[in-house]
């Protein structure tokens, strides 16, 4: 079985694709844990001054979803967690729901999630292969991703590109390199964990 499914990975197959309906199942459900984690992570904010953009927890779930379940659920975690925004239930980080929050100032952000959890999927897959460096390298893609979904977002709402990097995204790097750090060892830790009890692995037979 892991032969197979290494040879799929070689040939850029979707590894989750060959996954059993009841382990699908258990990735949805999982998709779901995480869009809730994302929604508890929002309302950790601190206002900062100069931005109308709150630090929040939200990154750490949000790579820790592309990491453990792969490009396609944890994408499918972050659709979900905008779903239940668009919907009216009060999981952002500042006050209001509904479509048009998405005009709002971390609009960009809420769409840049979507997009950042699917290349860090992509970058690194949760297979037994995926090493720490390569996790790094799948962080990094998908702060990069998240920051210029935000920093183009609010580029409509400042004068310029320069004013809006100096509020979207200058004051959250270090901080959001921190939370990448620690996904990475998070997603480290569980891939032993994967190992020691095969049944919590999608690569197991």
């Amino acid at each position: 079985m892991k032969d197979a499914l290494s040879v799929m990975s070689a040939r850029g197959e979707n590894p989750s694709a060959s996954l059993p309906l009841d382990r699908k199942w258990s990735y949805a459900i999982a998709a779901v844990g995480f869009a809730l984690l994302t929604a508890a992570a929002a309302k950790v904010a601190i206002p900062l001054p100069g931005t109308p953009v709150p630090g929040t927890l939200q990154t750490l779930p949000v790579l820790l979803s592309g990491l453990l379940l792969g490009a396609r659920f944890g994408a499918l975690s972050q659709v979900a967690y905008l779903g239940l925004g668009l919907a009216g239930l009060p999981v952002f980080a500042l006050p209001g729901a509904g479509p048009g929050y998405l005009f709002g100032p971390t609009g960009g952000y809420l769409i840049g999630f979507v997009a950042a959890s699917f290349f860090a999927g992509t970058i690194a897959p949760p297979s037994a292969g995926t090493g720490f460096l390569r996790r790094c390298l799948a962080v990094l893609a998908a702060i990069a991703i998240t920051h210029a979904a935000g920093v183009l977002w609010l580029g409509m709402i400042f004068p310029s590109l320069d004013d809006a990097w100096r509020a979207g995204s200058l004051p959250f790097l270090g901080f959001d390199l921190a939370k990448g750090i620690l996904a990475c060892a998070l997603a480290g830790a569980c891939g032993r964990v994967a190992r020691i009890a095969p049944w919590t692995s999608r690569f197991s037979a």
